[in-house]
């Protein structure tokens, strides 16, 4: 059955449509915005899989060059692994979406988003997340929804409903929001330290469109005969979770009390294991239900705790924050280090100056670009105490990293003030919650120690959230555990002056406007509190950047002498600096702004002279040095700058009569000759006599006449 329905959202037309594309796929919707084209598709397996401790659901988005009229570049020339942009935009899919599956629904579900067309203007990944909703409402796979996602910026004061990208580049705030018709399910972007309160301004703005989608999915789906299929309840063996409650309600609350980490993991999985071994002979293979049983024991007695007596897991308030300890200039030859450590979560930030040729070439369906600040996160296995194959860079990985990127990047200098490539690499050497908020500030931190001149201090928090019917705790500094067995995760990193970051997700059906504004002016007290150790430990950047850091020199060159300083092919920049004795790196841009790069000062400035040389006007009656190049009968032919020659005629030699030119100079010699005339044909004329005379004259003893 073909349906297809559109709405305007910020005076362009949003259409879904379903039935036509991909009919054999359980779910399907094709969604347009102006030439922007996206189909996504969601199928499930028809039997369960084994395993019952996690919804077995993958999201995919992938950007197919053709939609922009575009192939591939490299040596293959077609789409390969997913870029880092189709990651985040397949985990701004999964998060909304992800909890709204009933608890029992343990097939395999997968969601996958094709751009088809792209028209440079409006971005596809809010329209995917529609998309991932609108075919899971279409299809038989149980869902509770639907939801919409949206983008909202702040542009010349005013919100604006799925910005163009062009918008989005002028905005103070941009956010990717996902809701339900009652509250909001997700929340992502950045903003250039604006107060709380224009974000949730901006989300408010968002729930108004959302709702309209929302309705217009609702609308399809009425007319489509739709029947869901049921999911079975799983049932434990009777008998079996009355005997685990039994035998582990003390143990598990004495258990949770344990305030270290890994001696609390240890003690529940030592009464999962015994009372497993216990049970065996009565229920047979029963160690996975059992592990469930108590799991879900252990979330239960957290929340109460939490909830009854406001203790938390390591014995903290719902607002304290865990002990901060801040160091920088760890590591001697690195440009820049910071080590922030809260609790038992520690970030290892480092910072890399480089030169505008370490610039990273990011080739997207709007265009190719360029990336002069770069943030890296690395969550190795030991970092949990664990011991696991390293596969490349999670999709976790990059979504963390992401996200710090996005916090520091309105304190990061423009090229103009700093023309420096910045890489920032965090190294979680320990993880017991928010280590992305914890990058945030090790970041920011080893930014100040590299001489990188920094805005200012950067600091970010984890906020969680239990609601238990109408009681609702708000906790500041989330453990994992509590991130775990809690409702909420909301990350807010900012400065003094206001919030940069945000990236909040929900494990339940939403939460209102009311609890996320407490949250929000909760995050900003803690964050304050952590920016404070960190101004312990450096408060501003240093006044120099790192002696081991490349020296960046700049140099304005006219625009038509670009060509003099490359050469044919390139051969006179790459003898400038093939002549370096040490690492030499040049970079003109078309405006002819020259950056000269190196670790050595002296090899930079001898460059820049160079350069300066070259494009020196000549100007008669001033002295040079230069090379004799070619010898002839009637004079000499000397290059007195970098590609510039003049003749210095045989009786301009000497003071005296030269009957020989080579009597006097041969190819090779250094000579110092005078500019002399500058004929409009450009030829020039030299004399060495000229300067000998001046020499002369200026060595010569003057006396004054007496009277």
């Amino acid at each position: 059955m073909y349906i297809k329905k559109s709405i305007e959202i910020s005076g362009r037309t949003l259409s879904i449509e379903t039935g036509k594309l991909a009919k054999q796929a359980h779910g399907s919707a094709l969604v347009r915005y102006g030439d922007t084209i996206v189909l996504v598709t969601a199928v499930a397996s028809e039997d369960p899989t084994e395993q019952r401790e996690f919804m077995p659901l993958t999201v995919e988005y992938r950007e197919k060059m053709f939609s922009a009229g575009k192939i591939p570049g490299g040596f293959i020339k077609r789409e390969g692994r997913p870029s880092e942009k189709e990651i985040l935009s397949a985990r701004l899919i999964d998060r909304p979406i992800r909890p709204l599956f009933p608890d029992n629904f343990f097939y395999e579900t997968q969601i996958i988003a094709s751009v088809l067309s792209m028209d440079r203007e409006n971005d596809a990944d809010v329209l995917a997340g529609i998309g991932a909703s609108a075919a899971l409402t279409f299809s038989n796979i149980p869902f509770n929804g639907p939801i919409a996602t949206v983008r909202v910026a702040k542009v010349d004061g005013e919100y604006v409903i799925n910005p163009t990208i062009k918008q989005m580049e002028e905005a103070a705030l941009e956010l990717v929001v996902a809701g339900s018709e009652t509250s909001i399910m997700m929340v992502e972007g950045e903003a250039k330290e604006v107060p709380e309160s224009d974000l949730l301004e901006a989300i408010s703005a968002a729930h108004e469109a959302i709702k309209q989608i929302i309705d217009l999915q609702k609308a399809m789906a009425a007319e489509m005969n739709i029947v869901k299929r049921e999911v079975p309840p799983y049932e434990f063996p009777e008998g079996l979770e009355e005997k685990v409650r039994q035998m582990g309600d003390s143990r598990v609350r004495e258990a949770i009390r344990i305030q270290e980490k890994a001696e609390r993991t240890r003690a529940l999985k030592t009464i999962r294991e015994e009372i497993a071994a216990e049970l065996e002979e009565e229920f047979p293979e029963c160690a996975t239900d059992v592990k469930i049983i108590l799991h879900e024991m252990e979330k239960e007695i957290v929340r109460e705790m939490i909830i009854k007596e406001k203790k938390r897991l390591d014995g903290r308030g719902w607002q304290d924050i865990r002990p901060i300890s801040c160091e920088v200039d760890l590591l001697p030859r690195t440009h820049g280090s910071a080590l922030f450590t809260r609790g038992q979560t520690q970030a290892l930030g480092v910072v890399t100056l480089g030169t505008k040729s370490d610039e990273q070439i990011v080739e997207a369906l709007e265009g190719e670009s360029s990336k002069r600040y770069l943030l890296h996160y690395n969550f190795p296995p030991f970092s949990t105490g664990e011991a696991k194959p390293i596969r490349g860079v999670s999709r976790r990985e990059v979504g963390h990293g992401n996200l710090a990127e996005r916090a520091l990047k309105p304190v990061i200098p423009p090229a103009e003030e700093f023309p420096y490539t910045i890489r920032v690499v965090s190294e979680i050497l320990e993880s017991n919650g928010s280590s992305s908020m914890a990058t945030v500030c090790a970041g920011s931190m080893a930014l100040m120690a590299a001489g990188v001149p920094t805005k200012s201090a950067v600091a970010g928090i984890a906020m969680g959230l239990i609601k238990e019917g109408d009681e609702i705790a708000i906790l500041s500094d989330i453990l994992g555990d509590e991130d775990h067995l809690g409702d909420m995760d909301f990350k807010v990193a900012g400065t003094e002056k206001g919030v940069t970051a945000v990236q909040m997700d929900i494990k339940i059906d939403g939460i209102s406007q009311e609890i996320m504004s407490s949250a929000l002016e909760q995050a900003r007290a803690g964050r304050l509190h952590i920016m404070q150790k960190m101004n312990e430990a450096i408060d501003k950047p240093r006044p120099e950047i790192s002696k081991w850091a490349p020296k960046i020199i700049e140099v304005q060159i006219p625009v038509d002498k670009i060509g003099l300083i490359i050469g044919p092919g390139g051969k006179t920049i790459r003898g400038i600096i093939d002549s370096a004795a040490d690492e030499l790196d040049i970079n003109i841009d078309e405006d002819g702004k020259v950056l000269i790069a190196s670790p050595d000062t002296d090899v930079a400035y001898k460059a820049k002279k160079i350069i300066e040389s070259m494009v020196e006007e000549p100007v008669v009656g001033k002295a040079y040095r230069g090379i004799v190049k070619r010898v002839k009968d009637f004079g000499a032919f000397v290059e007195f700058l970098p590609g510039r020659e003049g003749m210095v005629h045989i009786s301009e030699l000497d003071v005296n009569r030269t009957n020989k030119v080579t009597d006097v100079v041969k190819e090779g010699d250094e000579i110092d000759v005078v500019i002399t005339r500058i004929d409009n044909d450009g030829k020039i004329a030299l004399s060495r006599k000229a300067f000998l005379r001046r020499k002369l004259k200026q060595a010569k003893p003057t006396y004054r006449k007496k009277y």
